[in-house]
């Protein structure tokens, strides 16, 4: 009988976890809560390395779940901040606009 939650060769021992998935995940997070440029940077690029590790034929590692969690909150992390770069140079062309046409 066989059960998936255990390997099929019981001298097997399971892979340890990436430590640069951890990385990528850790950095994803305080991109949000405090170094929002650098944390997603950081996630971004220790993320695609763990991804490639955990990946590799045969894997070397595990944690391929929290490698892509990493680049998905650091993608998104840069994604608000171009959206908010975008409106406040929206803001910034609104009230020259009201400016220049209050100075007529």
């Amino acid at each position: 009988m066989n059960h998936p939650d255990y390997p099929q060769n019981p001298y097997q021992r399971p892979l340890p976890t990436s430590t640069m998935a951890v990385i990528s995940l850790v950095a994803g997070i305080l991109g949000f809560i405090a170094f929002p440029v650098l944390g997603s940077i950081a996630a971004i690029i220790t993320g695609y390395a763990a991804r490639n590790e955990t990946r590799a034929n045969p894997p070397t590692a595990s944690g391929d779940g929290m490698a892509t969690a990493g680049i998905v909150l650091g993608w998104v992390n840069i994604g608000l901040a171009v959206i908010g770069l975008c409106c406040v140079a929206a803001y910034f062309i609104f009230v020259v606009g009201l400016v220049a046409v209050g100075g007529q």
